[in-house]
């Protein structure tokens, strides 16, 4: 039941990447990154280190951020961790 969902909020990030010129996958990456995290890329390829670079030079808005969140918290999916202070 989570699948469509998430082909939605992919759809959406689609949108803030190529804003950017980058893969999907490295706007989650960006988002962790922006939060304050350290974010554990797992990589198979040397193509997937470069992703991983590309993403970390990424200087996510924090109108970008509110919108990642927000689409994710509408796939069901909270974004919101014990680690971060609630944002008021």
């Amino acid at each position: 039941p989570l699948l469509p969902k998430l082909e939605v909020l992919n759809a959406q990030i689609k949108e803030i990447a190529d804003k950017y010129g980058v893969g999907v996958p490295q706007i989650p990456i960006a988002w962790a990154i922006a939060k304050g995290t350290l974010p554990i890329v797992g990589a198979t390829k040397t193509k997937h280190v470069y992703d991983a670079k590309k993403a970390a030079d990424i200087q996510l808005s924090s109108d970008d951020i509110q919108r990642i969140e927000s689409y994710a918290e509408k796939a069901g999916l909270y974004t919101i961790r014990y680690w971060e202070k609630e944002m008021k």
